[in-house]
């Protein structure tokens, strides 16, 4: 028999998820260097925009912690409630802050690289693909935004093939869904061709 923790303890894990996916590193990161990220290239939050916007390594910086932060939220589940439909119900809400942010009067990021380290935390050997998929990608196309919606889906089959615990399956293409929602903007650009690659310049 599974031991199911009580209502109180799951509920709080799955909040401190969500609060966790909330903590808008890519504001917190860029203030640093004395720029308000809302404001300049795209106005995301996400370390893309971060890496036009103000350089590599503050970029790095804000993907590190944004991955971390996916990653802490499943680890601190996997520790306190152990149930797989719980550690992906945490995983899940740490992906829902960091797009609607309780402290960016819920708005936020993508979710791509807070994804990542749910990932991390669920299936480190899918993780590994989908960095070496992405890498391929950005390295071929110079499009973030194509790795960001391609990869997820991909690591949604690689789960079903692995043959992972149904709710790991399900919330990988959850988490691919709400990913792609996120990137529909970039999908129509990519699509017109108006998409910008890595290194070239915000005009706007």
């Amino acid at each position: 028999m599974i031991y199911i923790p009580n209502t109180i303890i799951v509920s709080f894990v799955i909040f401190l998820g969500y609060i966790l996916g909330s903590i808008p590193f890519g504001i917190l990161v860029s203030r640093i260097f004395k720029v308000d990220i809302t404001k300049v290239g795209s106005g995301n939050i996400g370390a893309t925009n971060v890496l036009r916007s103000i350089g590599v390594i503050p970029a790095l910086i804000v993907f590190g912690l944004d991955l971390l932060k996916g990653y802490l939220a499943v680890y601190l589940a996997i520790i306190v409630l152990g149930d797989p439909l719980l550690i992906v119900s945490t995983g899940i809400a740490a992906i829902l802050g960091h797009m609607f942010s309780i402290f960016l009067k819920f708005k936020g990021g993508r979710g791509a690289a807070t994804g990542l380290g749910v990932l991390l935390g669920l299936a480190p050997y899918v993780f590994l693909f989908a960095v070496i998929l992405a890498a391929i990608i950005i390295g071929f196309t110079r499009y973030v935004s194509l790795a960001s919606i391609t990869v997820p889906l991909c690591c949604s089959a690689l789960m079903l093939y692995m043959g992972k615990p149904m709710p790991y399956i399900a919330a990988t293409t959850i988490a691919a869904i709400l990913i792609i929602i996120k990137h529909v903007p970039n999908i129509q650009r990519l699509l017109s061709g108006t998409e910008r690659k890595i290194g070239e310049k915000d005009i706007r």
